[in-house]
């Protein structure tokens, strides 16, 4: 009776049998590390690390590094982070969905306070109710202009 009970237990708990989970290191916006695993978070994009963003008042801003900032920050504020993994990257990372320890959402938090916008590639517009708070509220990159991640990385390549 007490296996069954640990095993239900095991099974109910927020971190299931084959999620990842411990203390996240922040890689970038958008990707994290937990026991020397990359996981890339799913359906959200956050600007490149080196990336400059521009303000309401037209100054440029590093918001690249304010983006992996803010994650580091959000994901110390509740500890452990659990990830549940929906698919392998070309660069052979976990991509997934993550979770804090207070079962907060980490895909949707970054979108939401725009720090990371909605990848419609991968996301088929999952977090877009999301962006359009951040955008109506001009949280993060929504506060001036910037260039949509995914243009930035093909124009730093030469693509």
């Amino acid at each position: 009776m007490k296996l069954f009970l640990a095993a239900l237990l095991l099974l109910t708990s927020p971190a299931m049998a084959g999620d990842i989970v411990g203390r996240a290191s922040v890689i970038d916006g958008d990707t994290i590390s937990i026991h020397g695993t990359r996981i890339r978070l799913d359906g959200v994009d956050a600007p490149e690390s080196s990336q400059y963003c521009r303000d309401a008042q037209d100054r440029d801003y590093p918001c690249g590094r304010i983006s992996a900032d803010a994650l580091d920050s959000f994901l110390a504020a509740s500890r452990p982070t659990s990830c549940r993994q929906v698919d392998t990257d070309r660069y052979g990372r976990v991509v997934a969905e993550c979770l804090r320890a207070d079962g907060k959402s980490v895909n949707a938090w970054l979108v939401l306070n725009g720090f990371a916008i909605d990848f419609r590639r991968y996301s088929r517009g999952r977090y877009l109710p999301e962006q359009s708070e951040a955008q109506r509220h001009k949280r993060g990159v929504w506060r001036g202009t910037f260039v949509n991640p995914d243009d930035y990385r093909r124009v730093k390549r030469g693509s």
